[in-house]
C-alpha cells in the first residue's frame, strides 16, 4: 500500500465536512455550506430525466504542449473483438464514410482547429439579454487569461466551473444563463433533430453564455454514444474500439475517430468525454463492453492513438475513468470498492492514462470507486489524495473532471446533499453535476467563508480557459 501525505488529507476533508454539519464518516452528508432548507429547494428544482444510462459524463484538464508519440505502434492483437453491444453497420469502408463532411460548416469554425484564436460563429439572429442579470458580464479574454480571471468576480468564477448533465434543453439553456462553464448533453436533446437543428441549438447556447462554453458528450461509440443515436446525424451508432480494431486494425480506429470528431465539431460540439482508458480484469467486469482490451499496454496504444488524432482534428479529449475501473461494480447504482494493491495500477491501469498524457489529451476524468491503496476512506472524485497522485505521480497538468455526481455511489456516499465543496476540495476543476444552481452558491459561500481559497479557484478557471483557449473558444 502506498502512503501519502496530500495537501488535502482525508482528515481535513472530514474536519470541513464536521464544521459544516455533515456528519462523521464516509456514510455522511458532505455538506457544502448552504442551509439544509436551501438544499431542499434547490435539489427538487434541478432533478433531471435520467434516461441516459451510463450517463457517464466526465471530461477534464488543460491542454497539454506535448508532442504526441511516434505512429509506429505494434498491433494491439487483442482477443476480446466482440460487437460492443452496437448493430453492424455494414462495410469498413461504408462506416468510414457514413456522417463524415469534406469540411466544416461555419457553425463548427470555431472549433475547427487547435490553437485557433476564432470565437465560435454565432447565427445571424440577434439574442436578447435576460432582464434578471445583476452584474456585468465578463469580457472575451484577449490577452492574458490571468488577467481575465481576476478581473472575474467569485461568483463567475464558480460557475464556470461547473459542467452542468442535460437530459433537455430547456435545462441546458437555464444553466447557460447562469454562467456555468460548460454542458454535456444526453441523447434526448438530440433525438429527433437534424443536423442543421442540432447546429442551431448549440449555437443558441453559445450566444446565450457570459463566455464561451464547453459543450461535450459521452460519445464512445458501442454501448455508450449520445448523438450518434439519431440517424438524421449518422446512418448507425459508432461502434465501440474492440468492433472497430477488430474489423479493420488502427487504420479503422484512426478513421473513425476523425470521423467522429469531424461530425461532433460540425454540430457545434467541441468536447467528447472519451476515450475510455479502463483496463478490466476480465470479461464478466461492468466497463469491459467499453474498453478497448484486457491488456494495459494494449490499450495504452489505442488510448494514444485516438488522443492523437482528437488533438490533432481539434475536439477536445477526457481519459477517464481515473485512477482505472478494473473490476469494480457500477457506480451509476452503487458504490465501487477496488482493495487491489497500488502496483496494480503503476503496472497496469496507469498506462494508458500516461499514453494519453504525453499524447496531449485535454482533460481527465476521475471515477467514484473508493480506492482502498489510495485513500480507504473516500471516493476518487472525491479524495485528494487520488488527485496527488495524478498531478504530481502522473504529472497531469491539464483540467481535471469528476464523474457525474448525481449518479447512485455518491448520492449514497454523501446522504443525498450536494457534494461540490467536497469535490473541489480533492482537486476537480470542473464539477460534472446537474445540480449547478446550489452547487454555485455551496462554493461561492465556502470560498467566503474560507473554507476554500479563493486561490484554489482561480487554478481551475485559469486551467478551463486555457482549455477553451486551445480549442478556439476564446
Amino acid at each position: 500500500m502506498k502512503t501519502r501525505s496530500p495537501r488535502f488529507s482525508a482528515a481535513l476533508l472530514l474536519s470541513v465536512f464536521l464544521l459544516t454539519g455533515c456528519g462523521t464518516g464516509p456514510d455522511s452528508s458532505l455538506l457544502s455550506p448552504e442551509s439544509a432548507a436551501e438544499r431542499s429547494t434547490t435539489s427538487a428544482s434541478s432533478a433531471q430525466d435520467k434516461t441516459d444510462t451510463p450517463a457517464d459524463t466526465t471530461a477534464d484538464t488543460t491542454a497539454q504542449d506535448t508532442t504526441a508519440l511516434p505512429d509506429t505502434a505494434s498491433a494491439a492483437d487483442t482477443t476480446e473483438p466482440g460487437t460492443a453491444g452496437s448493430t453492424a453497420p455494414g462495410t469498413a469502408a461504408t462506416r468510414i464514410t457514413q456522417g463524415t463532411r469534406a469540411t466544416r460548416t461555419s457553425a463548427a469554425a470555431g472549433t475547427s482547429a487547435a490553437g485557433s484564436t476564432e470565437k465560435p460563429t454565432e447565427t445571424e439572429a440577434s439574442v436578447t439579454s435576460s432582464s434578471a442579470v445583476t452584474e456585468a458580464e465578463p469580457e472575451l479574454p484577449t490577452g492574458n487569461l490571468r488577467d481575465t480571471v481576476a478581473a472575474m468576480t467569485v461568483e463567475q468564477k464558480c460557475a464556470q466551473m461547473i459542467l452542468c448533465t442535460c437530459s433537455d434543453q430547456g435545462t441546458a439553456m437555464a444553466a447557460v444563463k447562469a454562467g456555468v462553464g460548460g454542458l454535456c448533453l444526453f441523447a434526448k436533446p438530440f433525438s429527433g433533430k437534424t443536423k442543421q437543428q442540432v447546429r442551431d441549438m448549440n449555437a443558441a447556447f453559445q450566444q446565450n453564455a457570459k463566455l464561451p462554453l464547453l459543450i461535450s458528450v459521452d460519445e464512445e461509440g458501442g454501448t455508450v454514444n449520445r448523438v450518434s443515436l439519431n440517424p438524421n446525424l449518422r446512418a448507425v451508432p459508432f461502434w465501440g474500439p474492440k468492433a472497430l480494431f477488430a474489423e479493420g486494425g488502427w487504420d479503422l480506429v484512426t478513421s473513425d475517430t476523425k470521423e467522429k470528431a469531424e461530425l461532433l465539431l460540425d454540430l457545434g460540439v467541441n468536447v467528447n468525454l472519451a476515450p475510455v482508458c479502463d483496463v478490466p480484469l476480465d470479461a464478466s467486469n461492468y466497463i469491459y463492453n467499453r474498453c478497448f482490451s484486457l491488456n494495459a499496454d494494449e490499450t495504452a496504444e489505442y488510448i494514444r492513438v485516438v488522443v492523437s488524432e482528437m488533438r490533432a482534428d481539434g475536439l477536445g479529449s477526457t481519459l477517464k475513468h481515473f485512477p482505472g475501473y478494473g473490476g469494480s461494480v457500477d457506480t451509476h447504482k452503487n458504490m465501487g470498492y477496488d482493495d487491489r494493491d497500488y502496483s496494480a495500477f503503476t503496472d497496469g491501469d496507469f498506462k494508458p492514462f500516461r499514453a494519453g498524457i504525453r499524447a496531449g489529451a485535454d482533460a481527465v476524468m476521475v471515477s467514484h470507486n473508493i480506492v482502498s491503496c489510495m485513500d480507504s476512506d473516500y471516493p476518487a472524485s472525491l479524495s485528494a489524495a487520488v488527485h496527488e497522485i495524478l498531478r504530481d505521480d502522473l504529472g497531469f497538468k491539464g483540467v481535471v473532471i469528476s464523474d457525474d455526481l448525481g449518479m447512485d455511489a455518491i448520492k449514497q456516499f454523501s446522504g443525498g446533499k450536494n457534494p461540490a465543496v467536497a469535490a473541489v476540495l480533492a482537486g476537480n476543476d470542473l464539477i460534472c453535476y446537474s445540480d449547478y444552481q446550489s452547487s454555485i452558491a455551496a462554493i461561492v459561500q465556502a470560498v467566503n467563508a474560507g473554507t476554500i481559497e479563493e486561490s484554489r479557484i482561480d487554478e481551475s478557471v485559469l486551467r478551463i480557459l486555457q482549455w477553451k483557449r486551445r480549442l478556439g473558444l476564446l
